[in-house]
């Protein structure tokens, strides 16, 4: 049997933007919209299983209803950037499901929607509608459903046929149009009759029907109802007349077009890689569609045992490239399968086993080696997977997996296979092929890895000349090899060293948390009059709106919303809802940081040794895994102080942390080159009491607390490139005072509009943008003529300049700081960089000279028109020096 679904595209996108928190992946592109669609229609494919599927999208602002009523939806807010970047994507995923959808000049999605079904009843086809507009219910019928959504949610819905409607309004569905007549529709700025709201609206059509028969009534209904019947009775003729969606749409559409046969797995595997939609994908068993399964790159391959190595050994001077093959996520906990070295026809892999035993030292000494020049993949993973065998790697003259990432950091698959076919050469397999994944994972026969390594470091010995061309080609040389290479020895270097966390202290403070988290729970408890599961968000939801009856700010598909937003506007109603703000995050403490940093200390150093990732984020910043200690919150002073449990590893040793004071805003400074920023800096004034200053046009003295943090959103917003709408919820201010601050902003800091204007436009001639020290990004979709994806670009090239080179400064100081350590043959070490902060353990007799060293280093990484400041403190932990 035939069953249409047709999707209201533009209401159900905007309720999933709203519905959930904004989302981006790594290239910094907002997803949350995207992904909300995207399990809607999961679950609309799983549990409907139709046969023909459209999705309908308004083509444009102005429609035929506009020529009737000029005002017709307007005073709208204007779409928020971080959901108007994400229509084109919305688009591609409707296209990637196989999803025909339709769009046409001068009408709404509604008149689509309306015709379709129209045409599904005279066929007797079985037809569901999902949208989030009440005004849909007007086309119920025995053949059409509406399945609308519910409050702010997306996957949860109401389905409504004349039966449910007749139920809950007591109207047929056509009558919906006489209600909307009555009561108007803010929404849509459709008048309406002032005063009369649903409730009324309900109550006169129960009893004369229809608007026309309301109107003529009106005479002789009492009071205030009936004078305001008579006076805006064109008013209500007119919304009638808007609010009837029209279904003689011209469609070129036939039952054939929207015909369903399931989505292109390849395309959709593609683009939820592209966002980042991992649970999804392993959910719809797409991980092995997203990769490429051909099979070109063939070379001989000789697996080398005990007996065999003194042919290797004397073959050394002709490697051109190593791959060192590592099993697991973790390189700190990850397995050494072997080892394999390409020749230039052929390649020779060695078992761990092999490598390990005596007759392999002449192999460990080799990878020892600081004089033998090595070409590698991810030799940072491969650094630190071998260091916990005992085997230092020293040599590394080029890093394939670097390279590819200096190359273009956008790109988000930097496996060996995909940058051959980036760069033209013969493939081969992807991991998974070979080894599976998860509950999956294997070791194939020997005979199948070791031929499938071996291709892999002939496959590396092949990039290494093309790459290196192409950052000379692009004058990133410098930024690789003196920078990023180097960086990724001294990251090891400081990972290997760990640092040092008394679990006593961990295990001491968790107990106090959980005796200050049964405190709370009292307190709340107290203040709810009953004891209840306060993890249980339905169980909150009743206490909170149903017991103390407190106002409902939204619903989620399994009932009251009770998220940190809903709790902090309830705040100012009653004190339950700060206290339970607090146990929430009181228990995540406790659970994530004080129990997750537990299981994290290495049983044999005592230490914790995180996982930096070089080649992950776009903007060149680090970021931190297993555990990421780029994350522990310091906003609670509960989570400033886990940081007293991180020690120095020796006795008598401070903990010295140095950070950068406000890096991106100097760097701001000196490339917008705006005289009344580098003023500021230059006068080493504060920069948010400075702004507030100008935007506010008040005196020092006469700056407020609160002047002074809308100011500081400000400041740090303009450098992400941040929104009126971003603002106004980081502000929890209305979006018109937000634009008008920006736009304050900007005429105060003419300097950094001026930057801003001449920096998208390099970017539109070029294709790209680079920090000060080189590093580019590309933005392809710079000149796109979507207007969407265009947008999200020019925030790119605004903001991409300033991040990144703030990150490079650091990097830069780590690698200055790390040679003048070993220069000057200091003991202490670095541990942590935690964004614009480095972390150090110093023996007593060097913390002068590190106080002075490490601030002198990391002010002087690079030359700008404005100081570089860096603040030194220093404890015997962490927290103390903090």
């Amino acid at each position: 049997m035939s069953k249409l679904i047709i999707v209201d595209g533009n209401s159900i996108a905007n309720r999933a933007f709203y519905a959930l928190p904004l989302l981006s992946n790594a290239e910094g592109l907002h997803t949350n919209a995207v992904y909300g669609v995207t399990t809607m229609l999961l679950k609309l494919l799983e549990e409907e299983k139709p046969t023909h599927f459209l999705f309908a999208f308004d083509a444009g602002k102005v429609t035929f209803r506009h020529a009737d009523y000029k005002e017709y939806k307007a005073g709208r807010a204007k779409t928020p950037p971080e959901l108007s970047e994400q229509w084109p994507l919305i688009k591609e995923l409707v296209a990637a499901f196989n999803i025909q959808q339709f769009e046409l000049e001068g009408y709404e999605a509604d008149d689509i929607i309306g015709t379709l079904t129209r045409m599904a009843d005279e066929e007797k086809m079985e037809t569901l509608v999902v949208t989030g507009d009440k005004d849909m219910l007007q086309l119920a019928s025995e053949h059409v459903k509406i399945a609308l959504t519910i409050r702010r949610g997306i996957s949860e819905m109401e389905v409504y046929g004349p039966e449910q409607i007749q139920e809950k309004y007591g109207l047929k569905p056509l009558q919906i149009i006489d209600m909307k007549g009555l009561m108007g529709d803010a929404s849509d700025n459709i008048p309406g009759v002032p005063g009369i709201g649903e409730k009324t609206a309900l109550k006169l059509l129960h009893e004369y029907g229809s608007v026309e028969n309301v109107l003529e009534h009106a005479p002789s209904i009492k009071g205030k109802m009936g004078e305001r019947l008579v006076a805006h009775a064109e008013d209500a003729r007119l919304s009638k007349e808007l609010a009837t969606i029209y279904r003689e749409v011209p469609l070129s559409l036939t039952w054939d077009d929207l015909k369903f046969e399931g989505i292109d797995e390849e395309r959709t595997a593609a683009l939820f890689k592209r966002l980042e939609f991992k649970s999804l994908l392993e959910r719809l068993n797409l991980s092995a569609s997203a990769q490429v399964s051909e099979q070109t790159l063939e070379i001989p391959v000789q697996i080398v045992q005990e007996q065999d190595l003194s042919a290797l050994l004397g073959k050394l001077d002709e490697v051109r490239a190593v791959h060192v093959e590592v099993l697991g996520d973790n390189p700190h906990h990850g397995e050494v399968l072997g080892i394999a070295f390409a020749f230039e026809a052929s390649a020779m892999y060695v078992g761990f086993e092999t490598l390990m035993s005596e007759e392999g030292r002449p192999l460990r000494e080799w990878l020892e080696d600081e004089g033998t020049a090595k070409t590698i993949y991810d030799a940072h993973r491969v650094h630190l997977a071998l260091a916990w065998q005992g085997i230092k790697l020293r040599g590394t003259a080029f890093d394939v997996h670097l390279a590819a990432y200096v190359l273009d950091p956008s790109q988000s698959n930097q496996s060996l296979g995909d940058l051959m076919r980036r760069f033209g050469l013969p493939t081969l397999p992807e991991d998974e092929e070979i080894f599976g994944k998860g509950a999956k994972f294997r070791i194939p026969e020997l005979e199948v890895y070791s031929s499938y390594l071996g291709r892999k470091a002939y496959a590396i010995s092949q990039l290494r000349q093309p790459m290196h061309d192409e950052l000379e080609k692009t004058g990133m040389n410098e930024l690789y090899y003196d920078l990023e290479l180097k960086l990724s020895r001294v990251l090891a270097e400081m990972e290997l060293t760990g640092i040092k966390v008394k679990s006593e202290e961990l295990e001491r403070f968790g107990e106090e948390l959980k005796e200050r988290i049964r405190e709370i729970e009292q307190e709340i408890y107290d203040l709810a009059g009953t004891e209840f599961n306060i993890g249980s968000p339905k169980q909150l939801g009743e206490i909170l709106f149903e017991k103390l009856n407190l106002p409902v700010i939204k619903k989620t598909k399994t009932g009251y919303s009770t998220d940190v937003e809903v709790l902090e506007r309830l705040a100012p109603y009653h004190e339950i809802a700060a206290k339970v703000v607090e146990y929430r995050q009181l228990t995540k403490l406790q659970s994530t940081y004080v129990e997750g940093l537990l299981k994290e200390i290495r049983p044999e150093t005592g230490k914790i040794h995180t996982y930096y990732r070089q080649t992950i984020a776009a903007t060149g910043r680090l970021s931190s895994q297993y555990p990421n200690l780029q994350n522990i919150p310091i906003r609670l002073e509960e989570g400033r102080l886990i940081r007293r449990a991180f020690v120095p590893s020796e006795e008598g040793w401070y903990i010295l942390a140095a950070d950068y004071s406000q890096i991106e805003l100097r760097v701001l400074a000196h490339i917008s080159q705006d005289e009344r920023l580098m003023e500021a800096f230059r006068q080493n004034m504060d920069i948010h009491t400075k702004t507030a200053m100008d935007v506010f046009g008040v005196a020092a003295d006469e700056v407020d607390a609160n002047m002074r943090r809308q100011a500081k959103a400000v400041n740090f917003g303009i450098v992400y490139g941040i929104s009126d709408y971003g603002l106004s919820q980081n502000l929890h201010i209305p979006r018109k005072e937000a634009a008008a601050f920006i736009e304050a902003y900007f005429n105060v800091f003419q300097g950094v509009r001026r930057y801003m204007d001449e920096i998208v436009k390099s970017a539109k001639q070029d294709g790209y943008v680079s920090t000060l020290l080189n590093r580019r990004r590309y933005l392809p979709e710079i000149n796109a003529s979507n207007y969407n994806r265009r947008s999200f670009a020019e925030r790119t090239a605004m903001n991409t300049p300033i991040q990144g080179t703030a990150a490079d400064i650091i990097k830069l100081a780590m690698v200055k700081l790390a040679e003048r350590m070993t220069d000057e043959g200091l003991r202490s070490r670095m541990l942590l960089q935690v964004h614009d902060e480095l972390v150090f353990e110093v023996p007593p007799e060097e913390l002068e000279v590190m106080k002075q060293l490490v601030p002198e280093v990391m002010e002087n990484a690079i030359a700008l028109d404005v100081p570089l400041k860096a603040e030194v403190s220093w404890g015997t932990d962490w927290y103390e020096a903090k």
